[in-house]
């Protein structure tokens, strides 16, 4: 067998389509120009090609698919370059033979290269990417709740919100997201194809996408974009589903007043939001919070491609310094070694030392520890982080973020 590692071309795309169709059973359609194929460039790709077996057009079979996105996310308050990795998939016959692993390798020196610190995912085993030095990093709350039980303690319903049709209010739906990622984390900066290829376009079945925007066009302090269907409730009078695509805020009042909008809608018997942070202030803000249903789920994952520079470009909220040590990273061995950081809400400085290490960690503990999913507490009682005492809880108020890591955005 004759494997030859390297990105596809654009007559090879088709192939990347039907390996995105089969690998996620056609979540993401099938046949060879499927968004999947549509929605990537192939200097994005990095795929492994069998060139003993040839389709019939006598393109080398693609045994191994990968795609990495060009995003920038926030962490606490910064700007961070990151690789949004998609459409890992191998063909069965091909399985078990390390070839995503000589990809990852591949392209995590790729990434350090171009200046991408971290690489993220949305993870369909956690078995198969914790060995690459992934780890979770932010997660999902999930709502399901009766318009008829939408009550808050704050009584906003007075404040405007206007609906519109689509892209009509996408200029001031995009301030309103970009004033409201400013402070957080796991939050990617939308170009205009993220918003007019998900986050605007559900899926056909669940209808058109309407957006509610409380203010004005000129002024707006906060909208949700939904679907509404009906036959989707067992219920004889309410039997209409309203499904949130996306919900942000600039205060609690247009948060509430949202709410109140959505509980105006006599015939929904059923509204879900399924991607809301595990910070949002719904268990605080409402009367009957047992009523939202509520579940927790497990969001992207991140992996720390360059320690040094994902550290230096984060964001801190408070001040201090320590030496950190990372072992044992074989797959982006200039990780390892001793990296002295001092940091606060001026920058951070980071450069490699001979000094004794105040806490010891792997690549995979310094990836849910920076994103803020884990704190250093956390992991130092699960084994996986080694400091003194003192230490170890200096690091937690240096890594602290304002907000949970969350990503609603699916890549």
């Amino acid at each position: 067998m004759s494997i030859e590692i390297r990105p596809a071309t654009a007559p090879e795309m088709g192939q990347l389509g039907l390996m995105g169709a089969y690998s996620y059973g056609g979540a993401f359609g099938d046949g060879p120009d499927n968004v999947v194929a549509t929605g990537t460039r192939p200097e994005w790709t990095l795929c492994a090609f069998d060139t003993a077996v040839r389709q019939a057009d006598g393109q080398p079979t693609m045994a191994t698919s990968f795609s990495a996105f060009p995003f920038t996310t926030r962490v606490n308050g910064n700007a961070v370059p990151l690789a949004g990795i998609s459409t890992v998939g191998t063909r069965p016959e091909y399985r078990r033979q390390g070839l995503v692993r000589k990809i990852m390798t591949q392209a995590f020196a790729d990434q350090y290269q171009r200046g991408q610190c971290l690489a993220g995912l949305w993870a369909s085993q956690a078995a198969i990417y914790q060995r690459y030095g992934f780890a979770a990093s932010g997660g999902l709350r999930e709502y399901r709740i009766d318009t008829t039980d939408i009550h808050l303690h704050q009584d906003v319903a007075a404040m405007p919100v206007l609906r519109f049709e689509g892209t009509d209010a996408l200029d001031a739906v995009r301030e309103v997201y970009k004033q409201f990622i400013v402070a957080r984390t796991g939050y990617l900066h939308r170009g205009k194809s993220l918003w007019l290829d998900n986050v605007l376009a559900p899926p056909p079945e669940d209808g058109p996408a309407y957006v509610a925007v409380v203010g004005s066009l000129e002024a707006p302090t906060g909208y949700l974009v939904y679907t509404l269907r009906a036959g989707r409730v067992a219920h004889r009078a309410r039997a209409q589903e309203i499904c949130i695509r996306d919900f942000a805020w600039l205060d609690q009042p247009s948060y509430g007043a949202l709410w109140h909008y959505l509980a105006r809608h006599d015939l929904v018997g059923r509204v879900i939001w399924g991607r809301a942070p595990v910070d949002d202030p719904a268990l605080d803000l409402f009367i009957e919070p047992r009523l939202l249903h509520t579940q927790d789920l497990e969001g992207t994952w991140w992996r720390v491609v360059d320690a040094q520079s994902a550290l230096a470009l984060r964001g801190y909220d408070v001040a201090g310094s320590l030496v950190l040590a990372i072992a044992d990273d074989e797959l982006a061995p200039w990780n390892n070694g001793r990296w002295y950081l001092d940091a606060g809400p001026q920058g951070a400085e980071v450069r490699a030392t001979t000094a004794a290490a105040d806490i010891e960690l792997s690549v995979r503990a310094l990836s849910s520890l920076y994103s803020g999913n884990r704190s250093a507490q956390q992991l130092a009682n699960a084994g996986l982080l080694a400091g003194d005492p003192d230490t170890v809880a200096k690091l937690d108020q240096i890594m602290r973020t304002r907000f949970a890591p969350h990503c609603p955005d699916h890549y």
